[in-house]
């Protein structure tokens, strides 16, 4: 029997995840990582991701991938020794560095979701956070805020808004929520703000590795 988020078609192909190659201390991260995967598969979503089979990146993969529905990894080469362990989850995509990496994930993607993990995945989360700040993409961006994990991170951007280095409109790009259904709700109604139009510059274009503008904005 279908399920009930079945029956309606989301806006989203393919949600981008990232997240750590560790489990984390808390079985609720654990959980979270699962219960996002069969969110993903009850609204038809396929998953991007960062390629891994350990820590939270193997569990959201292979509960996505369990679900029927296709699983995307794109992983550097030399970290495919480090991160992929036994047999591997859905399609993988080999590439030859971290910048190839984030730039095939970010082209593959219709929206990005953080789940917790550690300097890697604040750095794409913030780099997808920037790309959309500057005008490159309009993909809404959300924090699956497990347990307040990102209490502290918000309220640093928070911070940054009171001293004047980050605007409200841009404040406005990371959408945050406790569980999934809330967050890819949230996901599904978000509208981007610009203070102003920003020009797409073409060697921004080149360097996220699009052909044209096209592949960039919904």
């Amino acid at each position: 029997m279908d399920s009930p988020h079945e029956l309606t078609n989301s806006k989203f192909r393919r949600i981008c995840v990232f997240c750590g190659s560790s489990p984390g201390k808390k079985p609720s991260y654990q959980i979270a990582a699962t219960q996002l995967g069969k969110e993903l598969v009850e609204r038809s979503i396929d998953l991007v991701y960062g390629g891994g089979s350990i820590g939270l990146m193997g569990l959201v993969s292979q509960a996505v991938y369990d679900g029927g529905r296709h699983v995307l990894g794109v992983i550097p080469k030399t970290l495919m020794p480090r991160e992929i362990t036994g047999v591997t989850v859905g399609e993988v995509r080999p590439v030859s560095n971290m910048h190839q990496r984030k730039a095939e994930m970010a082209r593959q993607a219709d929206a990005f979701i953080a789940l917790p993990g550690g300097y890697g995945t604040l750095e794409e989360l913030l780099e997808v956070i920037t790309w959309a700040q500057l005008g490159i993409h309009n993909k809404p961006v959300g924090l699956l805020n497990v347990d307040g994990y990102y209490n502290s991170l918000l309220s640093f951007v928070d911070k940054a808004v009171d001293e004047g280095f980050i605007t409200p409109a841009a404040r406005h790009i990371i959408v945050s929520a406790p569980t999934a259904h809330e967050l890819i709700c949230k996901l599904e109604e978000y509208v981007p703000r610009r203070d102003e139009v920003t020009s797409k510059l073409q060697w921004e274009i080149e360097q996220l590795g699009y052909s044209n503008k096209s592949e960039i904005a919904h």
